[in-house]
């Protein structure tokens, strides 16, 4: 017996409205509750529309007007003419009225998009809707056909500017026919605004000015008619920002434009005169317009209070929207489109001057000029642009609906209209939210940036000006641009001022790069937890390289350099110390590969190869010292940077750390003669477990083993001379972070011999070991000298750290008694345990001891166990069934959160702590280093530190202490 076919239900498709499957009988696209043979593809782009009811009943609309059975074989057949159709239909209401007036229109929508050619033969309104539509209609496919091309805003944008221009052309040639003595006079039209930039809305006025020779009288009558004609059948046509705006003729000769320009222009004809274009009428009179006008708009930076003016220009227009409708207005809210326009244009206006790749009509295109001209930032550029894009998108979407100029955003309750809008533009639910919240999470996010970028970018102008220009002789007195640097964050603006033009003075080339370069620091130092710091540590670096030929010059010419050192400088007081001595790095700064660098494991091999071919210990250990701070620098930016994740920071560390070790003992061992003995170094805490921080002295002890013919003693004391020389070395004061090699866990403490011969160790441990010892000996790794006494060395100690008997009750006591201990005795007095990253509640010894009391009981049973690693370890205890995931995740949360934040303080303190910053520009770059915006409140960083770690201390409360052990 068959199977019977499932039934099938409308609802399927996106259709909600009761009538949904009688439309789609009467359409022959539903039989036998479900799709009609063929109709598949149909329903399942049906469902993919914007509003897939509004299609619906678009399509039985045109079943009663259009030729249905060729329309329905092409909505089966094309998937063309399917996705440009539905499209349509399932997102305008006006397109598909027109579509039902003119039902053989659909045809058109497999032909190639030319808006250039518009007929004059007096059917402009419905020639022009129809080409209207054919846009609307490929620039929507994509949504409902995913196979069909995405069309970029700027694409939609210049077609829409393109057939604004055919239509003016139509509407002058037709004006030409009606106006007696037309050919008195030549007329040049201008577009102005969004047609001149070539990025027209779907809706909008398209502003013009008119420039005229001849009989001025007819002229007008043209200019004149030519706007009625277009404004009967396309669009408004706007000369208001003509000269004297509305009270103005509406035609002047080019000498009348010139001289109002020169005499009576205000700033903001000047920045609308950045969008003028000639696109209609006498040519050549139109390019002289331009050549005249254009030195006007290259020159009004100079104007006094210029930079005032649009600044004021812009509050004026924020001011007009009610107040109820700030945050939903696209075009002239905060963070909406005008916040773009003015930033770019101002921007354009002052950089412009000098630099003719700036002098660009379109938003978009100005933006990414200025991006490459380093005036802005190249993730700021592209974060501005993408923001821009996206919200002119949503305002297409919107006009499009009724081909009503509109610019609001739905309210926040607005779940129908939320929901088409995000369909319209491509969005889908993820599994958490609908469309709609995605939507609007998504327009947030978009005018959030795009304001914090708009008020960043708003004063940088005035800080070119501050850069460039000796403070006596600004323009703008000093306590104004005092005033403008503290606006952007500098708690010191008299100090930045100082530093500012030590930079700039003179008028070598240096000063003139530097004076170039500053605009864009000062701005990228605001954006970081500590500008003023950022850019003092910039001056003392420029100073220290200033004989550095290739310096500023890298910075000039590698945007990403200039970006990622402001992030550095303003964030980290070790980095600038390390720079100047290892200035080199800043090359990696360019290149992410470069600076992630190579197998964490073998970082080290480069040092350990070049510190060999010196002869001379000291020599040796200078280049080893060498080596480690380009090493530590590199690896400091890249987490910095946000491109090395913390287990390969650790790694490198350690690694880099092993090779310094290394390095030193084979100098040494060089220096000291004929060996009396084969010498090896264990290293043990973070650095034998691959965990090596920043601050992290090098926990280690030293194993060695008399030659041949040598006494136990003889072999001890040389040994001994070795690492004593070594430890002076390394140790030994300089500008560099410290080499403290630690050897207190070795047997006896500080009390014991340096260095042991293996049988001495042998018969320590076999006699006189203590728990808190096998305990230490669970991270003991060889990592330097003669490779086969470390396996000796290792092969000896494993019976102790891994019992195979495991640990008995009294054992588990002892160690949870020191544990106890240790936490009431060791923390510094006045550390706040909640946020003491090594004893606090949680913090890195909660976790480690937790780890290693499991290694201690079971890993002579559980072969996993037997690592130095605390995460391998844990994944071994999870394995094996010793530690629940859930617990493990807590733990190796905190113990990531904990290392990394004690990271983060070395990196931005310059020195080694354990305990997180209270409050101030320290605990705000702590937070940032940890991956939180600078501008946002670090106390949201603290409390998900807290919250994380006492996570933690409640597992290692139940699994440490617990009597399940």
């Amino acid at each position: 017996m068959s199977e019977p076919v499932r039934a099938a239900s409308p609802a399927r498709f996106g259709l909600t409205e009761p009538r949904s499957e009688e439309v789609l009988r009467g359409l022959g696209l539903w039989a036998d509750r479900r799709p009609a043979d063929g109709s598949e593809p149909v329903l399942a782009a049906l469902s993919r529309c914007p509003d897939p009811d509004l299609a619906l009943r678009g399509l039985e609309r045109l079943h009663s007007v259009a030729d249905w059975n060729a329309l329905l074989a092409a909505l089966r057949e094309d998937v063309v003419v399917r996705g440009r159709l539905l499209a349509v239909l399932g997102s305008s209401t006006a397109l598909s009225d027109f579509l039902v007036v003119n039902p053989e229109r659909w045809r058109s929508l497999t032909d190639e998009i030319d808006v250039s050619d518009l007929p004059d033969d007096g059917v402009l309104r419905t020639e022009y809707r129809a080409k209207l539509l054919l846009v609307a209609a490929n620039d929507l496919a994509h949504v409902v056909e995913p196979t069909l091309p995405f069309v970029p805003y700027d694409t939609v944008a210049a077609q829409l500017s393109d057939l604004a221009v055919a239509a003016l052309r139509v509407s002058l040639k037709l004006a030409e026919t009606r106006v007696n003595g037309a050919d008195r006079c030549r007329l040049a039209v201008i577009a102005m605004g969004k047609c001149g930039a070539n990025e027209l809305n779907y809706v909008s006025d398209v502003d013009v000015v008119f420039v005229a020779e001849g009989d001025l009288a007819v002229a007008t009558r043209l200019a004149s008619t030519m706007m009625q004609i277009a404004g009967q059948s396309c669009f408004e046509v706007d000369a208001a920002l003509r000269p004297e705006g509305k009270a103005g003729a509406l035609v002047r000769t080019l000498d009348g434009h010139a001289s109002y320009y020169k005499k009576w222009a205000r700033t903001w004809e000047f920045q609308a005169l950045l969008k003028a274009r000639p696109v209609v009428g006498d040519a050549e009179l139109g390019q002289a317009y331009l050549d005249v006008v254009r030195p006007y708009v290259w020159t009004a930076a100079e104007r006094e209070n210029f930079v005032e003016d649009v600044q004021a220009m812009r509050r004026r227009v924020e001011d007009h929207v009610p107040t109820g409708l700030a945050e939903r207005e696209l075009k002239l809210g905060r963070g909406g489109l005008r916040d773009v326009e003015f930033a770019v244009q101002l921007l354009q206006l002052v950089h412009g001057r000098s630099d003719e790749d700036l002098r660009i009509q379109a938003t978009t295109a100005a933006l990414a000029a200025l991006g490459t001209g380093g005036y802005v930032g190249r993730n700021d550029a592209a974060d501005f642009g993408r923001s821009y894009r996206f919200l002119r998108t949503l305002e297409h979407r919107l006009q499009l609906q009724r081909l009503l100029r509109t610019h609001l955003f739905p309210a926040d309750d607005d779940a129908t209209a939320l929901r088409w809008l995000a369909r319209s533009t491509g969005m889908a639910a993820d599994g958490q939210r609908s469309e709609g919240q995605v939507l609007l999470a998504e327009f947030r996010k978009h005018a959030n940036q795009v304001r914090r970028l708009h008020e960043k970018l708003f004063y940088r102008p005035l800080l070119q000006s501050v850069a460039g220009v000796p403070t006596e002789a600004l323009r703008l007195t000093t306590k104004e641009a005092v005033a403008r640097l503290a606006a952007l964050g500098y708690t010191s603006p008299d100090g930045a001022l100082r530093h500012i033009q030590a930079l700039t003075h003179g008028m070598s080339r240096r000063a003139r790069i530097q004076g170039a370069l500053l605009p864009v620091l000062l701005d990228l130092f605001a954006g970081t937890p500590d500008p003023d710091g950022g850019l003092l540590a910039y001056r003392k670096v420029s100073e220290a390289l200033a004989e550095t030929p290739w310096y500023l010059r890298l910075l000039r010419d590698e945007g990403a350099v200039v970006e990622r050192l402001a992030v550095l400088l303003g964030t980290s007081r070790l980095v600038p110390d390390l720079l100047v001595r290892a200035p080199e790095v800043l090359r990696l700064l360019a290149d992410t590969d470069a600076l992630v660098g190579r197998d964490p494991h073998a970082v080290g091999n480069p040092l350990r190869s070049a510190v060999s071919r010196y002869g001379d210990l000291t020599r040796a250990v200078m280049a080893a010292r060498s080596m480690r701070r380009h090493e530590l620098l590199r690896i400091a930016s890249a987490d910095l940077l946000g491109v090395m994740p913390l287990e390969t920071v650790c790694v490198s560390l350690s690694e880099v750390w092993s090779a310094v070790l290394q390095s030193a003992l084979d100098a040494a061992v060089r220096a000291a003669g004929t060996p009396l003995a084969a010498l090896s170094v264990i290293g043990m805490g973070r650095l034998g477990g691959h965990e090596l921080g920043y601050g992290s002295d090098a926990d280690v002890m030293f194993v060695c083993r008399p030659v041949a013919g040598v006494s136990d003693a003889e072999a001890a004391k040389w040994a001994s001379g070795v690492v004593e020389n070594i430890r002076r070395l390394l140790g030994a004061p300089s500008q560099d972070p410290p080499l403290q090699v630690d050897a207190d866990l070795r047997p006896e403490g500080r009390q014991g011999p340096l260095v042991r011969t293996l049988d001495s160790y042998r018969a320590y441990y076999r006699q006189w070991a203590e728990l808190w010892e096998k305990q230490a000996l669970l991270r003991a790794r060889f990592i330097a000298g003669d490779v086969a006494l470390g396996a000796e060395f290792e092969a000896l100690i494993d019976p102790l750290r891994y019992p195979a008997e495991g640990l008995d009750a009294a054992s588990v006591r002892e160690i949870r008694r020191i544990k106890a201990r240790v936490d009431a005795e060791r923390l510094p007095r006045g550390a706040d345990p909640s946020t003491h990253t090594k004893l606090g509640r949680g913090g890195l010894a909660d976790v480690e001891w937790t780890v290693q009391l499991l290694q201690l009981q079971h890993s002579g049973a559980v072969p996993g166990l037997r690592t130095p690693s605390t995460m391998g370890a844990m994944a071994a205890a999870v394995s094996a069934g010793l530690l629940a995931e859930d617990d493990a995740a807590a733990l190796t949360a905190a113990w990531n959160l904990a290392t990394h934040a004690r990271n983060a303080v070395t990196l931005v303190r310059g020195k080694a702590s354990d305990q997180l910053p209270t409050s101030g520009r320290d605990l705000v770059a702590v937070a940032s280093v940890m991956g939180y915006e600078p501008d946002g409140d670090p106390g949201v960083f603290v409390e998900e530190y807290r919250r994380t770690t006492r996570r933690a201390r409640a597992v290692a409360e139940r699994v440490f202490y617990g009597e399940k052990l």
